[in-house]
């Protein structure tokens, strides 16, 4: 099987598992967003551009390194931000998002720096997230405050 379509399917097996069931997601949508966040329909075209940058990221990584550890390393990095909503919805806790958007931007942050020895192409592809990630972690702060 080839590198691309590998990726591909770990990156759509990982996404899959890792959503929240339509009860839980209901409840997530239910709450109170800060007022400043008026381009929350445009979330799932962020996530989307985003999950695109990863896999041509970890493609064009393979493609440089043959790195498993590499791949690894972007298998974390999936899994923290694919676990977000999941682990919120699962435990009705928006500190654990606050938690893990955090550790998503650091590992990103390392991940990119290891990245950017390999393939510059590779890193500069994981900067949208690296940007993104901040403004995701702060909407979930400010939604703790709001829905205590």
């Amino acid at each position: 099987m080839s590198a691309a379509l590998s990726i591909l399917i770990v990156m759509v097996v990982v996404t899959v598992t890792l959503n929240p069931g339509r009860e839980q997601f209901a409840w997530f949508m239910r709450l109170r967003r800060p007022a400043w966040l008026r381009f929350e329909r445009l979330i799932p075209l962020i996530w989307i551009s985003i999950y695109a940058c990863f896999y041509l990221s970890a493609l064009l990584s393979w493609n440089a390194s043959r790195s498993l550890g590499l791949m690894a390393a972007y298998l974390v990095l999936l899994l923290l931000v694919q676990s977000y909503t999941w682990v919120i919805c699962r435990s009705r806790r928006l500190a654990y998002g606050t938690a893990l958007g955090f550790s998503g931007w650091l590992w990103g942050m390392a991940l990119t720096v290891w990245v950017l020895s390999r393939s510059g192409a590779a890193a500069a592809l994981l900067i949208p997230y690296l940007l993104w990630s901040p403004v995701g972690t702060l909407v979930t702060w400010q939604m703790q405050r709001l829905n205590r």
